[in-house]
């Protein structure tokens, strides 16, 4: 069944592959269009769902994830046209020009072929993943989570069938609806079908890809994500970063997990952002000195500091300067986004040349860090590795490069 797939994949990438943009685009417009006309077959699916995920006693913050309604599906929709709107990231000369032997020659953007993406309990992926496949000349295997197939199929037909109608190969999306650990696992191993292998989850799902997979992994999705409240942070601008960045929509990759306090700030600045938290019942897991300013603190552990809760949960450590903010974030960080709050420009720039991560913010949300938020369109994922791509995975991040050189009878 999968090496159908990967059959299937491969006859269709040839034709995306050289597919003209106005095609594309026209595809993507199809799609739009399908998931706004039959968006009350997808929520009917995702209400499937969303009952076995209940009976399951799935999390209410998981429960977010997974929900599907008006407002959502016209988002999708919306992302997808915003897609159409983005420049062609095939075609592109990066560099080219003539040897001494007369050769041209150029670097040039292509596809980079067979994407598989798997994903946990989040049905926008499978349109936001497709989307990007396609307006990037690539064709895509999806496996999502057994929490959201219902979803998935009725995503997956409904764009499928639009591709039909835009003349291009209904292959060219392709949706695994066996849902098995073992169905993962093999699609991990589709050397000679699959060019790249994106995971987008949790830590658990992404540490499998890394372990067991034989074709290429761009990792992607834990998001430890810390913010430091600098000694010289505005106090207003704090509480409002960490509520955001915390509260929002605590199950995504980019909220905060993690908060570091300067300790000459601590006194001050912790009972407010404890009176913003409780807005939102979050739960504080903190050191002997947080403790010591805020009621209610569970002591935390290391587990705590090294966790991604998805919810509303958090871990503080108060430390005696910049440089023990850095220490701490760097041993816990899971490479997202880190964000510093600060109106001393030395540490700002101390911070984000120190800092290693995707995304560093100075006096700003972690929850920016996002394809939509940084002008790419939706996004495929969040790279939280250096190689192929690091950041948001756009357009340009699903292109590799060929070269292309022209001669007159020059040998060597």
């Amino acid at each position: 069944m999968l090496t159908q797939i990967g059959i299937n994949a491969k006859k269709a990438e040839r034709v995306l592959m050289t597919a003209p943009l106005v095609s594309r685009d026209a595809a993507l417009k199809e799609i739009a269009a399908a998931l706004r006309e039959n968006s009350a077959y997808i929520i009917g699916e995702n209400k499937k769902d969303l009952e076995a995920a209940r009976e399951n006693g799935m999390s209410e913050s998981m429960l977010d994830r997974l929900s599907l309604d008006e407002n959502r599906i016209e988002g999708v929709a919306a992302a997808v046209e915003n897609i159409i709107s983005l420049p062609d990231p095939l075609g592109r000369v990066l560099s080219g020009g003539i040897r001494p032997n007369g050769m041209k020659i150029e670097k040039v953007t292509v596809p980079l072929g067979v994407i598989a993406v798997i994903f946990e309990a989040r049905p926008n992926v499978t349109v936001d993943a497709a989307a990007l496949c396609l307006k990037s000349g690539n064709t895509v295997i999806l496996r999502g989570g057994k929490e959201a197939i219902n979803s998935n199929k009725a995503m997956a037909l409904v764009m499928r069938q639009a591709l039909v109608k835009a003349e291009l190969p209904a292959d060219c999306i392709q949706l695994i609806e066996n849902t098995s650990r073992e169905s993962a696992t093999a699609l991990m191993k589709m050397n000679g079908y699959v060019d790249v292998l994106i995971p987008r989850g949790g830590a658990g799902l992404i540490r499998a890809c890394v372990e067991n997979s034989t074709v290429p992994v761009i990792e992607t999705g834990t998001g430890n994500c810390h913010i430091y409240i600098d000694k010289d942070a505005d106090a207003d601008k704090a509480v409002s970063i960490v509520y955001n960045a915390k509260t929002s929509r605590p199950s995504v990759c980019n909220a905060c997990e993690s908060l570091v306090v300067h300790a000459e700030i601590a006194e001050r600045i912790l009972p407010l952002i404890k009176k913003a938290l409780d807005r939102k019942g979050v739960v504080i897991h903190g050191d002997e000195k947080t403790a010591s300013i805020i009621p209610g603190v569970i002591s935390a552990t290391e587990e705590d500091y090294d966790k991604e809760y998805l919810g509303y949960e958090i871990s503080v450590k108060v430390v005696s300067d910049i440089s023990e903010a850095v220490d701490h974030i760097m041993q816990y960080s899971s490479g997202h986004s880190e964000c510093i709050v600060t109106e001393n420009y030395t540490s700002a720039n101390y911070f984000t040349s120190n800092v290693d991560a995707a995304a560093v913010y100075v006096n700003a949300s972690t929850r920016f860090t996002d394809g939509g938020e940084f002008g790419f369109g939706a996004e495929i994922g969040i790279s939280t590795q250096k190689l192929h791509a690091r950041g948001p995975l756009g357009l340009p991040e699903l292109t590799t490069v060929k070269y292309i050189i022209t001669g007159d009878g020059q040998i060597r």
